[in-house]
């Protein structure tokens, strides 16, 4: 078969009479630049991110819940708190656990606010337990 370039194939390789050959780190590296899908990497590591689902409480739970809140407003001990935090790019979001003394609660609000100005929203507030920390 022959071919438009077959001329072309035998030829040897051009060097430059100008330019000295370059090196192929430096020729590599013209090219590292380059990221034919720019914000790909970061998409497939959102998408891989696990966020969890929120647990819906039981009328009864949630009664065990405001007696325990009440407690902890009323004893001024430490507590540990656990809450749901809702995740702003995707559906589900992540569990938080702060320990601390409350220093003022807001139910207009629906908030309660620890010592260290922690905002703990009552609507998503899941678990209270007492702790031994001073």
């Amino acid at each position: 078969m022959k071919g438009p370039y077959d001329d072309l194939l035998n030829l040897p390789h051009h060097v430059s009479r100008n330019h000295p050959p370059m090196d192929r780190l430096r020729r590599a590296a013209q090219f590292a630049p380059f990221a034919a899908l720019t914000g790909h990497e970061d998409a497939v590591r959102e998408a891989a991110r696990l966020t969890e689902q929120r647990a819906e409480l039981s009328e009864e739970e949630q009664e065990k819940l405001n007696h325990r809140l009440r407690l902890a407003v009323e004893s001024g001990g430490v507590w540990s708190f656990t809450w749901f935090v809702p995740d702003t790019k995707k559906a589900g979001g992540a569990y938080v656990t702060r320990t601390g003394v409350i220093r003022h609660l807001d139910a207009a609000c629906g908030v309660a606010e620890l010592t260290d100005r922690t905002r703990i929203p009552l609507s998503e507030l899941i678990a209270i337990q007492e702790t031994d920390r001073v």
